[in-house]
């Protein structure tokens, strides 16, 4: 043997080097250990309070009040006031959607693009991300102690500046006032959806656009909205589906005045005026249709802006 050979042979492996099966550890098939058991409370929980509900959804939706097969549920989702509650539902959960996206993004251009301070900005992100989780009873609390017809302004408007909010045909119980407390939760949660895509957001772009002499106008029209506008579109979607299966705000805002799809399966359920349990199952499945379809669009328009956020 070679002197050459006999330093090949007796040099030591380098750390990194792939060795042996035996003796790489990387190479070993990872079994599955005791972790996994950290999984079985989720998917406990999952199985109980959203697999069973669902099951029991889609069997009774199919069900008469005797247990028998039936379709007469969906037939009566076409009736004239229940297309009404599904057509306020939309209406509310889109008004709101438009202007919480429209607010909330201006908003996250300001923190990420317009060069707030970062105190600032840390700031604002805690606040949006309590505030997006501010909903139900407390929310709608909040606003008719503020904008009720007792409220702190209304009172404050009144005998200060002498002007009467309630006559200028304003009402907090009402479609309006509705989707003004809807966009309170709305706006905060556009702003932590949209702000990683304004963080993707490469300075080089606009400075390119700036060396070909485009104005921001230009910038914007031709690469930042384009590069936005999956992530923007997501963005809505996701607010849409956030305002349509709220419940507990417009119940304790309106108590059931406006008819809304989830106060009518309430309604169907509890049995305190109406009382068709199949029928409100049918409701709710027609919920879980449209959020399935929600949450299907997006998914797709999430991976289409994640490449740009990459």
């Amino acid at each position: 043997m070679t002197a050459q050979a006999e330093r090949v042979v007796a040099a030591p492996v380098r750390e990194g080097a792939s060795g042996p099966p035996a003796n790489n550890p990387r190479s070993r098939s990872k079994k599955p250990g005791l972790a996994w058991l950290g999984l079985l409370p989720f998917l406990l929980f999952a199985f109980a309070f959203m697999i069973l509900p669902a099951g029991a959804i889609l069997v009774g939706s199919f069900q008469d009040s005797n247990g028998a097969f039936t379709l007469a549920n969906f037939v009566n989702l076409f009736t004239p006031s229940i297309i009404s509650s599904y057509a306020i539902t939309i209406k509310v959960s889109a008004t709101t959607a438009l202007l919480g996206g429209l607010l909330g993004f201006l908003i996250a251009y300001a923190i990420t693009i317009g060069g707030l301070p970062k105190p600032l900005r840390s700031f604002m992100s805690t606040f949006s991300g309590v505030a997006s989780n501010f909903a139900g009873v407390p929310l709608a609390f909040s606003f008719i102690a503020t904008l009720g017809r007792m409220g702190f302004l209304t009172v404050l408007l009144r005998t200060v500046f002498g002007f009467e909010l309630y006559d200028t045909g304003f009402n907090l119980y009402s479609f309006w006032g509705l989707t003004l407390t809807y966009t309170y939760f709305q706006i905060p949660l556009m702003i932590l959806i949209i702000q990683p895509a304004l963080d993707g957001m490469r300075k080089e772009w606009r400075e390119a656009s700036e060396c070909l002499g485009a104005s921001s106008f230009q910038y914007w029209w031709k690469v930042g909205i384009p590069v936005l506008l999956p992530a923007l579109l997501a963005s809505l979607i996701l607010l849409f589906g956030n305002a349509f299966g709220a419940y507990a705000t417009a119940y304790a805002l309106t108590g059931g005045m406006i008819n809304l799809v989830p106060i009518l399966i309430g309604a169907q359920i509890r049995g305190n005026v109406l009382h068709d349990a199949n029928l409100g199952y049918s409701l709710a499945f027609g919920m879980v249709i449209v959020m399935t379809i929600v949450i299907l669009a997006y998914t797709w328009l999430q991976k289409i802006s994640s490449r740009w956020v990459k």
